[in-house]
Parts: structure tokens; sequence; C-alpha cells
């Protein structure tokens, strides 16, 4: 679901961020802030973009559907004086 380059880079900017004393240390912590990174985003309920894309077109379509109904419910209701005759 996400990218790896995108977590990658992250991570990278993250180890990049360490203070001069601490290099020796930047490929450990890049390795552990990557998996700490990746473990947070995958507890996320989140969505990929094409099925986020999918439910859009269909909350349009049954909004559409709705707005139709509502019309029709409306003349029923309130039925102009050609149609009581």
């Amino acid at each position: 679901m996400f990218d790896p380059k995108a977590l990658d880079e992250i991570a990278s900017r993250l180890a990049n961020a360490v203070p001069p004393g601490l290099n020796n240390l930047k490929e450990d912590l890049e390795k552990n802030f990557h998996a700490i990174l990746q473990g947070a985003l995958g507890k996320l309920d989140l969505v990929t973009r094409e099925e986020f894309e999918v439910q859009k077109a269909v909350l349009a379509k049954t909004r559409a559907k709705l707005e139709d109904l509502e019309s029709r419910v409306a003349a029923l209701e309130n039925p102009s004086p050609q149609q009581s005759n």
C-alpha cells in the first residue's frame, strides 16, 4: 500500500537529521526509522488511491440517483394542476 521508496526517503531524512557525533549509528537508525514508520503506517486503516476513487465514483452515482428520486417523490406529493385532472 505504501511506496517503499517514500518510506526509505523519510527514514533517510530522519537518519540525516541525527547529530554528527552519532554518525556511526546512522545506518542502524535508518533501518529502525524505516521499521517504525512501516509498522505505524501499517496499523492505520487506510485505503489505496484506486479504492478511494472507486468509492468516490460510487458515491457520486448514488447521490445523483438520490436527487432524482427526491425530485420524483416531490412531484408525486405535489402534483401540478394538469396532472390532477
